[in-house]
């Protein structure tokens, strides 16, 4: 399985988790399977960003640096959007497990996954 498949499959899963966290603000309860759906499509996005990173930085470190800024800056522009109900923000809730779950797609792209073929210049 190459990077961006493992960053994929990461994504999708860590995306549903983190829009499962819905559930711990109650004003929005109503809307987890929305917010779930949604924020696996953000999870997916930063999975294939992170994935294509990996296959052309092998760097742990920024490998991790990248994935928790990725995920930062898609949870901002989800929380930059107000609750159409309450027209609150929630800037900390959504964006504190967007930035872990970025991190940690990060990590595991650099982590796992097989490298890009070299091509031999002849």
């Amino acid at each position: 399985m190459n990077k961006i498949v493992v960053g994929l499959l990461a994504g999708a899963i860590l995306g549903a988790i983190d829009g499962a966290t819905a559930w711990f603000t109650p004003a929005v309860r109503d809307q987890v399977g929305e917010i779930m759906m949604w924020s696996t499509l953000k999870g997916l996005i930063v999975g294939v960003l992170a994935g294509w990173f990996a296959v052309k930085i092998h760097s742990m470190r920024w490998g991790i640096v990248v994935g928790a800024a990725v995920g930062l800056l898609f949870a901002f522009l989800v929380a930059m959007q107000p609750d159409p109900k309450t027209g609150q923000h929630y800037y900390v809730a959504i964006m504190l497990p967007g930035f872990i779950a970025g991190a940690i797609i990060g990590f595991l792209t650099q982590r796992m996954g097989t490298p890009a073929a070299a091509k031999r210049i002849t």
